[in-house]
C-alpha cells in the first residue's frame, strides 16, 4: 500500500469524472430511448468494451504514476468486480421479484449503477478524510469486513429478503402505487392522481441494496489502497461494466454456487490485511504487512478455486443452486416479523 498521497492534478479529476459521467449519460440515453431486451451478442460486445477500458485506464495510470500505484488499481479493480457479481445476485432476485419486463432491465440497471456511485463516491469522501485524520479506522474497517465475511459465510445459503426491506415496505405504504409499469415512466398520472409505478419502488430497492454493499466494498478497497482516486477508479470502472454482465451472466449466476463462500474468505482475508497495516503503524513496525502483489496472487487463485469447484459441483449435482447469501438470517426476520404482529393479536 502506497504510503505517500499520489499527486492526482484538478485536471486529472476532472477528466477522469467528466468521462465516466459520459460512458453513464451513453448507457441512460440507449436505456431511456431505445428500450429492448439485451441479447447476448450485445451484452458481450458491451462487458468487453468496459473490460478493455478498465484495462486501459490501468496501463495509462500505471506508466503515469509507477508500478506501486498501478497495481493498486488492477487489484482494487479485481476486489470491486469481484463484489459486484454478488451484486448481479441481488439485481436478479429483485428484478424477478417484481416481474420486471426485460425492456425495462437495461434502464433499471443503469438507474442502479448510478445510484450506486453516488453512494460510493461519498463514501470514498468520508473514508480518505477518516484515515487522513486516525489511523485506527484502518482497524474498524478491518473488524467490519471480518465480521461481514463470517455473517456472508454463515449465511451463504440464502437469499436477501427483498420484501422485507424497511425502505421497500415503507414506500409500498405512503405512496400511490399503479399495479402495472406504465411503459417504464417513474410516476405517472391515473384519474387525476399522481403515483408511482412499479419501477420507482424497484429503483429505491436497488438503492437501498447498493448502499449495503457500499458500506463493504469501500473498505475492502481501502484495504488496497489508501489513494482516493485509486479508490474512485476502481470502483467506477468496476460499475461501469455491471450492467453488460448482468445481461451476460444471469443464465451462469446460478452455478456459482461456491462464489458466497470465496467473497467471505476475500473480505477476511482483506479484513486481516487492513490489520496488520493498523498494527504496523500504530503498534510496531516490525508487524509485517500484506504486499499488494500477494493480495493480488491470493484474490486471483480464490476466485479461479471457486469459479472452478462451482461449475464441477454444478456439473454433478444439476439441482445445485448459487445464492448472494444474506447478513441477517431469515429466522432472524421471521422473528422481527412475528414481535411486530403481538401487539395485534393482543388487540
Amino acid at each position: 500500500m502506497s504510503a505517500e498521497q499520489l499527486d492526482i492534478s484538478f485536471l486529472t479529476w476532472a477528466l477522469t469524472v467528466g468521462f465516466i459521467v459520459l460512458l453513464l449519460a451513453v448507457d441512460l440515453v440507449v436505456a431511456a430511448k431505445r428500450p429492448h431486451h439485451v441479447g447476448f451478442g450485445e451484452a458481450t460486445a458491451w462487458t468487453v468494451f468496459y473490460v478493455a477500458v478498465a484495462l486501459g485506464f490501468g496501463v495509462w495510470f500505471l506508466l503515469h504514476y509507477g508500478t506501486g500505484p498501478g497495481s493498486e488499481y488492477f487489484v482494487g479493480y479485481l476486489v470491486e468486480k469481484s463484489l459486484s457479481v454478488d451484486n448481479l445476485f441481488v439485481f436478479v432476485i429483485i428484478m424477478s421479484t417484481f416481474a420486471v419486463p426485460d425492456e425495462h432491465q437495461h434502464k433499471v440497471l443503469t438507474f442502479g449503477i448510478v445510484l450506486a456511485l453516488v453512494m460510493r463516491t461519498i463514501f470514498i469522501a468520508l473514508g480518505a478524510t477518516l484515515l487522513s485524520l486516525f489511523t485506527f479506522v484502518f482497524l474498524l474497517f478491518g473488524l467490519l469486513l471480518i465480521y461481514t465475511a463470517v455473517q456472508l459465510y454463515r449465511h451463504r445459503d440464502e437469499d436477501p429478503d427483498i420484501e422485507d426491506n424497511v425502505v421497500v415496505k415503507t414506500s409500498r405504504r405512503v405512496l400511490p402505487v399503479t399495479d402495472d409499469y406504465v411503459n417504464g415512466d417513474l410516476v405517472t398520472r391515473h384519474d387525476g392522481r399522481r403515483m408511482v409505478t412499479p419501477l420507482f419502488v424497484v429503483l429505491v430497492s436497488i438503492g437501498t441494496i447498493d448502499l449495503l454493499f457500499a458500506l463493504d466494498s469501500i473498505p475492502a478497497v481501502f484495504g488496497i489502497t489508501a489513494q482516493p482516486y485509486v479508490v474512485f477508479a476502481a470502483n467506477a470502472f468496476s460499475l461501469l461494466g455491471l450492467r453488460a454482465l448482468f445481461f451476460l451472466v444471469q443464465g451462469l449466476l446460478d452455478r456459482l454456487v461456491y462464489l458466497s463462500a470465496g467473497l467471505s474468505v476475500i473480505l477476511a482475508f482483506i479484513g486481516v490485511k487492513l490489520i496488520l497495516q493498523w498494527a504496523h503503524e500504530d503498534v510496531d513496525d516490525r508487524v509485517p504487512e500484506i504486499p499488494t502483489l500477494l493480495s493480488l496472487v491470493v484474490i486471483a487463485v480464490v476466485l479461479a478455486v471457486v469459479t472452478v469447484a462451482s461449475l464441477v459441483k454444478t456439473r454433478r449435482d444439476p439441482s445445485a443452486k448459487a445464492r448472494p447469501g444474506s447478513l441477517r438470517t431469515r429466522r432472524a426476520a421471521a422473528g422481527r416479523e412475528e414481535r411486530e404482529q403481538r401487539p395485534a393479536r393482543r388487540r
